[in-house]
């Protein structure tokens, strides 16, 4: 299934069948693993979404850790088609984040973009989250996009070409 940074995608895919998700190449470069994009603050639907397209190389998630404040609510566990996934909350609400633990006991930091953000603020949020050296925590990234947004994001969060 095609991910937000897949440019391979056709153009007939539906918007819902595109996984917002962009994680980085290489774990622990950044503050952040990744950045995902929810279409909804239906945790349940989205989060069964993300887990049911999770890139196969991060492994099979099987617990999250999210703030509370991105969504409508938060149940104690989601079914997936990998098994039921366990839900808890971080200890700080306001942080846009998820934790995903994999069944490998690996825990993925990812941004949670706002699912009102425009085209534009999305996609430099999914971009800076999966940049490597990216040392922005996803509360000051999320501010960083959408009260000072660049004119072009590729020079703002890599190191260009």
């Amino acid at each position: 299934m095609p991910t937000a940074d897949d440019e391979t995608a056709p153009d007939d895919v539906s918007p819902r069948d595109l996984l917002r998700l962009r994680m980085a190449a290489h774990r622990d470069a950044n503050h952040l693993d990744g950045g995902w994009w929810p279409r909804s603050r239906d945790l349940a639907v989205e989060l069964a979404d993300l887990v049911d397209r999770f890139p196969d190389g991060f492994g099979r998630v099987v617990h999250a850790m999210v703030s509370p404040a991105d969504w409508d609510r938060v149940p104690h566990a989601v079914p997936a088609a990998g098994g039921l996934v366990t839900v808890g909350s971080l200890e700080r609400d306001d942080v846009h984040q998820v934790d995903l633990t994999t069944s490998d006991d690996v825990v993925l930091r990812v941004l949670v973009v706002p699912p009102g953000l425009t085209d534009y603020q999305g996609a430099e949020a999914l971009l800076a989250a999966a940049t490597a050296g990216n040392a922005h925590s996803a509360r000051d990234l999320l501010d960083e996009v959408t009260e000072f947004p660049a004119p072009d994001p590729m020079d703002r969060w890599t190191d260009g070409p």
